[in-house]
C-alpha cells in the first residue's frame, strides 16, 4: 500500500497543476467569478463529460457560447425556451439542455444558489451527499417539467448509479487547494466527496489493487473512495488526477 500510495501521490503532484486547466473541461466553470454561474457551467459542462476531452471542450464552450458567457442571468430570464431544436454533445440534444435550465430557474428562484439548496436539506451531515444533493436536485427539474424525468440530465436510479459525471462536478465546487478545482462551496468539506468513477478510472483502480468490485456502479465508488481515504482522509479525491493520468500515459497495463 505504500508504493500504491507514493505513486498516487507523484501523479497528483505531476496533474494537479494550472497547466492541466487549458486542455480539461474544469476550464468552463473557471471562466467565471460569481458563484451562480460557477455553479451552472460546472453542472452543465459534468453533464457532457463523456467521450473525447477534446470533443467535450469543444461542445462545452459552444453551450456557454449560447448562454452567452452570462449562464445565471441566461437561466433567470428563461432565454432557454428560444432555442430551437439541435444537438449539444452527442445524445444530449438542445432539448435535454432546456429541461435542465427549466429545473436550475426552479432552484435558484427558490433556494437562491445550488449550495443552499445543498444546505436546505441536510448535505452537510448526510453519508453520501452527493447522491443526496443528486436526488434533490433531480425532484427539482421533474416538478419544473411537468412531472417528466430526463435521465440525459441526470441518472434516476441513485441507489445503484456511479453518478460520476455529478460527483465530478462536486470536486470542481468543493475541493478548495487552489490549484484546479475552485472550491466555492463550503456546505461540505473536500473529505465527504467521492470518487468520478467511469470505465478507465475503474480499469486502473483495479490494475493496481485499489478496487476489487467488477462493476462500476455506486457500490464501487464506495469501496474505492473508502481505499483513497485511507491515504488522505480530509482530501481523497485529489487521487482523481492521479487515477486519471495512469493509463492514459501507459504507465500501468489495465488489460
Amino acid at each position: 500500500m505504500d508504493e500504491i500510495k507514493a505513486l498516487l501521490e507523484r501523479e497528483v503532484r505531476r496533474y494537479n497543476t494550472p497547466a492541466f486547466i487549458d486542455d480539461d473541461p474544469v476550464q468552463f466553470p473557471r471562466l467565471y467569478s460569481d458563484k451562480r454561474d460557477i455553479e451552472i457551467a460546472s453542472l452543465l459542462t459534468s453533464t457532457i463529460a463523456w467521450g473525447k476531452r477534446t470533443m467535450i471542450c469543444r461542445n462545452a464552450s459552444r453551450m456557454m457560447q449560447i448562454m452567452e458567457h452570462r449562464p445565471y442571468e441566461y437561466v433567470m430570464d428563461r432565454a432557454y425556451e428560444d432555442l430551437p431544436d439541435g444537438n449539444i454533445h452527442r445524445t444530449f440534444f438542445n432539448k435535454n439542455l432546456r429541461y435542465y435550465l427549466r429545473g436550475l430557474h426552479s432552484v435558484y428562484s427558490r433556494y437562491g444558489s445550488l449550495e443552499d439548496l445543498a444546505r436546505s436539506i441536510g448535505a452537510a451531515d448526510s453519508e453520501a451527499p452527493a447522491w443526496e444533493i443528486a436526488a434533490a436536485l433531480n425532484a427539482c427539474l421533474i416538478e419544473a417539467n411537468a412531472g417528466v424525468a430526463d435521465c440525459r440530465c441526470l441518472p434516476q436510479g441513485l441507489d445503484k448509479t456511479a453518478l460520476k459525471r455529478f460527483n465530478m462536478a462536486l470536486r470542481w465546487l468543493v475541493r478548495n487547494d487552489g490549484i484546479v478545482d475552485m472550491g466555492v462551496w463550503d456546505v461540505i468539506s473536500p473529505a465527504q466527496l467521492y470518487i468520478p468513477l467511469d470505465v478507465h478510472v475503474g480499469d486502473v483502480s483495479r490494475a493496481i489493487g485499489l478496487l476489487q468490485r467488477h462493476s462500476n456502479d455506486r457500490a464501487a465508488v464506495v469501496e474505492l473512495t473508502a481505499r483513497l481515504r485511507e491515504f488522505c482522509p480530509e482530501d481523497p479525491i485529489k487521487y482523481d488526477f492521479a487515477l486519471f493520468s495512469l493509463g492514459i500515459n501507459a504507465e500501468i497495463t489495465t488489460d
